[in-house]
């Protein structure tokens, strides 16, 4: 998958050492003189290590690698003792990575090792999220891969509907205003395909302009979805989009995909990037199709 990661000049590297206690996955390591990335697995793509860098030999880019993997991760956490462990889940907790702070804490119970943090500190706060096998799961955010940005840190939202009453009953007043929104971010270059809050949901690709001109967009198309949002005429980089939509059917196995756009005939890129990753991907998803008219009318709504 295309995702932020490490990068080091050798050239620029003189060994220093300072970056490795700063990256609380262990990621780094000083071998031959120079500082090497153990395994893209191991890299969250945050950046934390890079401004202690004294020669600027480090930065986050952009390229293809493999997906964080927290366990893998925590193996060699695990190794390094209490306080190495102490520092890795103060490290979750403080960049807000709840899903990642729980899967850490998991893996200490399943080997029966104590939570090296105070009590006080280690409370999570969970956030319901749809899966496809289990219903729901607690979390509440993930890392988003864009080099700690804290507008595009991967997060989950508890939908209005939640903490209300029911659409129906909530027709009149502030409350039929509320959000549906379930996630942040929204725009699918910023997006994580194997953010939590993508398991076993159901998406919604949506045009930038539909929102605005669908009255009802949050009530009669948002609600019950997981939202990513993209321009097919002005997006630039789109070939990332389908390898991102074959990412969110293939590994996050969502269930359905609801392409909104308008009615005018650039809309129509966005229907034929999905359906383009439906034909990539191993698994096979429904695809429906919704058209709005400039006014916001549903014109048209069936399955392709």
């Amino acid at each position: 998958m295309l995702r932020d990661i490490i990068e080091i000049d050798e050239e620029l590297c003189v060994g220093c050492g300072n970056c490795v206690p700063n990256c609380h996955q262990g990621a780094l390591q000083i071998i031959d003189g120079k500082v090497r990335l153990l395994s893209d697995l191991m890299c969250e793509g945050l950046g934390a290590c890079v401004g202690h860098c004294p020669t600027g030999a480090m930065r986050v880019s952009k390229r293809e690698a493999q997906a964080y993997d927290e366990a893998q991760v925590m193996e060699k956490i695990i190794a390094g003792g209490n306080n190495v462990i102490r520092a890795h889940l103060e490290h979750l907790q403080q960049h807000k990575q709840d899903v990642y702070l729980a899967q850490a804490l998991d893996i200490l119970k399943q080997k029966g090792i104590d939570n090296p943090m105070p009590t006080k500190n280690a409370n999570l706060k969970p956030i319901a999220i749809h899966t496809a096998d289990a219903g729901h799961v607690s979390a509440a955010s993930v890392h988003s891969h864009q080099g700690g940005c804290p507008g595009a840190m991967a997060r989950s939202l508890a939908p209005a509907a939640q903490t209300m009453q029911t659409t129906e009953s909530r027709s009149d007043g502030p409350a039929s205003q509320s959000s549906e929104l379930r996630q942040w971010p929204v725009q699918l270059h910023l997006l994580n395909p194997q953010a939590p809050y993508f398991s076993g949901a159901d998406l919604l690709l949506a045009a930038d302009c539909s929102a605005y001109a669908a009255g009802g967009f949050h009530a009669q198309f948002l609600k019950g979805k997981t939202l990513a949002i993209a321009c097919p005429k002005l997006d630039d980089g789109q070939d990332s989009y389908a390898t991102k939509l074959v990412a969110m059917i293939d590994q996050s196995k969502i269930n359905t995909i609801t392409v909104l756009i308008m009615e005018v005939p650039c809309c129509r890129g966005l229907l034929q990037l999905a359906q383009k990753a439906v034909a990539q991907a191993e698994r096979k998803v429904p695809l429906k199709l919704a058209v709005l008219s400039l006014d916001g009318k549903l014109l048209e709504e069936k399955w392709v």
